[in-house]
């Protein structure tokens, strides 16, 4: 899936992959690659591979002992874990520090983990879902980091996703989710990655749509999907309507116009029908991904 050429001549500069990360993406699609490999890789970058270790030790994670080393890191949390911890390191320090990112790192490293968890349940990869979860917003990070005033006035005008791309377009000449799903690619993510990243407004309209006339054209732009996309796609959009997902959203009215876990659960059973998945499943699979999250962040 190339990158449009009316991407590339917009005046939005997406950052450059760290040439550590281009070299892990090669690495990450050899089936049979080794953890030694894989220690060596992050190892070779000395202030990467410290703050991996740095954050592996963090109360996240809840290790009953500290790791020295990125081998060890691996041999406790597992390649996945690991590889996806580098990725959020890197993606997070090719970005100038402010608040809003800030938040906005939290809540993807929140997703990442929790979409990864739960994933194989539900008959997606789980290395796709945690890096989908992890660069799901990375789109607004771009808009942001190009024109931080104006990216946000357009955030608070217009709540609704479709909406906010249409906003996007019409100031910018792109949506955060087409800028998002570009940088997936230029850092050599799995295209369904990418594609889910850029369809992401879509799902969230989906599981919103109050009634039938709403839902038909959104469910219409679905059926041309693949399944193994609508799976990553609703996977995506249920943890990013969770009311656990942000822990600092106020508990009566979220910011995507959700009042309860009721409404939530109907927006997961939406989008499980829409995707051949079974709503229970993913309700509870990702309720107990999420909560282990903060079980695991909770203080000894």
């Amino acid at each position: 899936m190339p990158i449009a050429p009316a991407l590339r001549r917009l005046d939005i500069e997406l950052p450059a992959c760290p040439r550590s990360l281009v070299e892990l993406a090669l690495l990450l699609d050899d089936e049979g690659v080794s953890l030694a490999r894989v220690a060596a890789l992050i190892e070779a970058d000395m202030a990467l591979a410290a703050a991996v270790v740095r954050s592996v030790n963090g109360a996240h994670f809840g290790l009953l002992r500290r790791v020295g080393t990125v081998n060890e890191a691996l041999q406790h949390l597992g390649f996945r874990e690991v590889c996806a911890l580098t990725y959020a390191i890197g993606l997070r320090g090719a970005f100038p520090p402010s608040p809003f990112l800030e938040s906005l790192w939290s809540r993807a490293g929140r997703r990442g983990r929790a979409m990864g968890a739960c994933a194989a349940a539900l008959g997606i990869d789980p290395w796709q879902a945690h890096t989908t979860g992890l660069f799901g917003e990375v789109g607004a990070a771009a808009l942001h980091r190009h024109d931080p005033l104006r990216s946000a006035e357009l955030r608070a005008q217009a709540a609704e996703p479709l909406q906010r791309a249409a906003a996007e377009i019409a100031c910018f000449g792109v949506s955060h989710a087409a800028l998002g799903g570009a940088l997936c690619q230029v850092w050599g993510l799995a295209a369904p990655v990418a594609e889910a990243v850029r369809q992401r407004p879509l799902a969230h309209a989906l599981a919103r749509a109050q009634d039938e006339a709403t839902a038909a054209p959104l469910r219409a732009d679905w059926a041309h999907e693949a399944p193994p996309l609508r799976r990553l796609l609703a996977l995506l959009a249920a943890t990013d309507l969770a009311p656990a997902l942000d822990p600092l959203r106020p508990p009566t009215l979220d910011a995507e116009g959700f009042a309860a876990e009721a409404d939530w659960a109907r927006a997961c059973g939406r989008l499980a029908q829409e995707a051949g998945l079974d709503a229970e499943l993913l309700v509870g699979e990702l309720g107990r991904a999420l909560a282990c999250l903060d079980t695991q962040a909770a203080p000894a």
